[in-house]
C-alpha cells in the first residue's frame, strides 16, 4: 500500500485521513498547524515537520485546505511539497478552488514528473464521516485508476468526468445546486411556518413528493431544529459561488439565482453567521419574514389574520 501524506485535517479531512488509517495505509501529516488530532494518532497517523519533508516520505500527496490561496502556499510556498517531490509521485488536491489556477498547479506539477488530480468532493461533515463522499475527479486516467483505491476508502460515486480543472468545474456546478436548494427549501419552511404550518411536518410531507432531496432531508431539519453548527460554513460556500461567479462573466454567461443566494449568504455572514452550517441561510429570509421556522403557530396564524 503507498505511503499517504495528508494537509488539512479539518472539520472534513480528520475522518478522511481517518478511514485511510482504517483502511492500513500508513498516513502522515504535517505538524505546521500545530499537534496533530489526537484520534487520529491514536490510530497510527505519523508526524513530519513540514510540507518539503511531507512529500518526500509519501508516494501520495493529499491536499484538504480551504481555498485557493491555501492550496497555493502549501503546493508551492515556503516549506512547500513540490520541494519535497520527487517523480513518480502523486499529488491529489481535494479542496474546492479556482479551476483555473487548478490548470495552472497541474502543469506546474506534471513539470516535477508528478501527476496531479484535483478531485473536490460533496457530502460535507456527514459524508466525510460516513465515507460517502461523491467525488468529482480532473486529470488523466491512469493517475485516476492509481487513486481509485484510496478514494474509494472516503467516498461512493467517485467519477473521472474530464482533465485537470473539470474536477474542479464540476464542484462549482454542484456548489450552484446546493446552494440554490438550501434557499428554495428555506423559502418553503419560512413560508409554511408563518402561515400557522408545523415545519416539521410540512418538512415530512414533502419528503415522499417530487420536492424530496438530500438538502430539504439533512438541512431541512437543520431548519426546524435549529442547529446550525457548521457541516459546511456559509464563508465556505461564499467562496465557492464567487468561484461561480467569477467564471460565469469570463464565459458570458448569466447567473441570476445564483447571485441572489449569494446576496443572502452575504447578509448571514454580515450579521455574524460566516461560520454557521451552510443552512442557516434561511435566518436571511427569517429577518426579512419577522419570523423563525419553528415559531409560534399561535403568532403565526395571529400575524397572517
Amino acid at each position: 500500500m503507498e505511503k499517504i501524506g495528508f494537509v488539512g485535517l479539518g472539520i472534513m479531512g480528520a475522518p478522511m485521513a481517518g478511514h485511510l488509517l482504517d483502511a492500513g495505509y500508513e498516513v502522515y501529516a504535517s505538524d505546521h498547524r500545530g499537534a496533530l488530532p489526537e484520534a487520529l494518532v491514536a490510530k497510527g497517523l505519523k508526524k513530519v515537520t513540514g510540507h518539503g519533508p511531507l512529500a518526500e516520505v509519501a508516494d501520495i500527496v493529499i491536499t484538504m485546505v480551504p481555498d485557493t490561496p491555501q492550496v497555493a502556499d502549501v503546493l508551492f510556498g515556503e516549506d512547500s511539497i513540490a520541494a519535497g517531490l520527487s517523480k513518480g509521485k502523486l499529488v491529489i488536491d481535494m479542496s474546492s478552488i479556482s479551476p483555473i489556477e487548478t490548470k495552472e498547479f497541474a502543469r506546474k506539477i506534471n513539470e516535477l514528473g508528478c501527476d496531479y488530480l484535483d478531485a473536490p468532493v460533496s457530502g460535507g461533515e456527514v459524508g466525510a464521516k460516513a465515507a460517502s463522499l461523491t467525488i468529482m475527479v480532473g486529470g488523466t486516467e491512469k493517475a485516476f485508476e492509481r487513486a481509485l483505491p484510496v478514494f474509494e476508502k472516503m467516498g461512493k460515486n467517485i467519477t473521472l468526468v474530464g482533465p485537470n480543472g473539470v474536477g474542479q468545474t464540476t464542484k462549482v456546478a454542484n456548489q450552484i445546486v446546493v446552494a440554490l436548494t438550501i434557499e428554495a427549501v428555506a423559502e418553503a419552511l419560512v413560508f409554511a411556518s408563518k402561515a400557522g404550518a408545523d415545519p416539521a411536518k410540512v418538512r415530512q410531507a414533502l419528503m415522499g413528493g417530487l420536492a424530496a432531496s438530500r438538502i430539504l432531508e439533512v438541512h431541512g431539519e437543520r431548519m426546524v431544529k435549529r442547529t446550525f453548527a457548521p457541516g459546511f460554513r456559509i464563508e465556505l460556500h461564499q467562496k465557492d459561488l464567487n468561484l461561480a461567479l467569477q467564471g460565469a462573466k469570463a464565459l458570458g454567461v448569466s447567473l441570476p439565482n445564483t447571485s441572489m443566494t449569494q446576496e443572502l449568504f452575504n447578509s448571514c455572514a454580515a450579521n455574524g453567521g460566516a461560520k454557521e452550517d451552510h443552512s442557516a441561510l434561511v435566518r436571511a429570509l427569517e429577518r426579512m419574514a419577522n419570523f423563525e421556522v419553528g415559531g409560534s403557530a399561535e403568532t403565526a396564524k395571529n400575524e397572517a389574520a
